[in-house]
């Protein structure tokens, strides 16, 4: 697992909140205009349909309020940066809990309403800085399966909470056929995540990776720049990068389609992506 920086950016837990609670609102809202025909659908995701991915999303925010549930760990073991280089290896487990999941709530819009529901009265009475023993447990599934990653923050495991939220989402908008928007908040803490964790994976200021309007980040080993128009840039748009950064779109094919720019020595990223798998 990648070292975290030392200096990890800062997010702002109230707007965290409020961008986690946007972000989940409309894609309640998405999913309650999906008929039977598109809820049957395939998705890009493993064997999953369209039903299972829409039930799953609410797990970004059931998690929340499980872990709320449990007692409180004595010390942080995970960091922020560590997170997207901890979520490897139950992706199985997940698919299976998932399908449980959407086969016994059979109404999207009450799991959605009471997800909702759970989240908010727990979150009231939680501290920012009250520590989650965050584990990567399929829903259904016992603790007995649990994969446990370390103790995050309440304010920081809502951060990731901006990860899941809107990479699914996307990724119900291309299977779905549906447009539901990106909180502009979630969107840009979901960027900004994922291109510090290409920092961290691959440590240096020899390229520049930019991510307008939300995100410019240094990486990989090499001279340093300190002046002008740097020899090595990457410029892409902010979902181009999600989806480089989960392994949704291949670095080669954004690279023909012109969804991502490139120049310098230094500045091809494919050995380096996916980060998220």
């Amino acid at each position: 697992m990648p070292p975290a920086r030392k200096r990890a950016r800062t997010y702002d837990p109230v707007k965290t909140r409020a961008a986690v609670l946007a972000q989940f609102a409309h894609v309640r809202d998405g999913v309650r205009g999906l008929d039977e025909e598109r809820l049957a659908r395939a998705s890009d995701l493993g064997d999953w349909s369209v039903r299972d991915l829409a039930a799953h999303l609410t797990t970004a925010l059931e998690n929340v309020s499980r872990n709320l549930d449990l007692p409180e760990p004595a010390s942080r073991e995970l960091a922020l940066l560590d997170w997207p280089f901890a979520t490897a290896g139950r992706a199985q487990a997940i698919a299976d809990g998932t399908r449980r999941l959407a086969a016994d709530h059979p109404d999207l819009d009450a799991l959605y309403a009471r997800t909702e529901e759970r989240y908010t009265e727990r979150l009231a009475a939680a501290p920012d800085g009250r520590l989650l023993a965050t584990l990567r447990r399929a829903p259904g599934s016992g603790p007995e399966t649990g994969a446990r990653t370390g103790a995050m923050t309440l304010a920081d495991y809502l951060v990731t909470r901006t990860v899941e939220l809107v990479v699914h989402t996307d990724d119900l908008n291309r299977a779905a056929g549906t447009d539901i928007p990106f909180d502009r908040q979630a969107l840009a803490i979901c960027t900004r995540l994922l291109a510090d964790a290409l920092a961290v994976k691959a440590p240096g200021a020899s390229t520049e990776v930019r991510i307008p309007p939300y995100a410019v980040v240094q990486c990989v080993e090499g001279p340093r720049h300190t002046r002008g128009t740097p020899p090595n840039v990457v410029e892409t748009d902010p979902l181009t990068w999600i989806r480089l950064a989960t392994g949704r779109a291949d670095w080669r094919t954004a690279l023909d389609e012109a969804k991502v720019g490139a120049s310098g020595d230094r500045a091809d990223l494919a050995s380096l992506l996916p980060l998220m798998g």
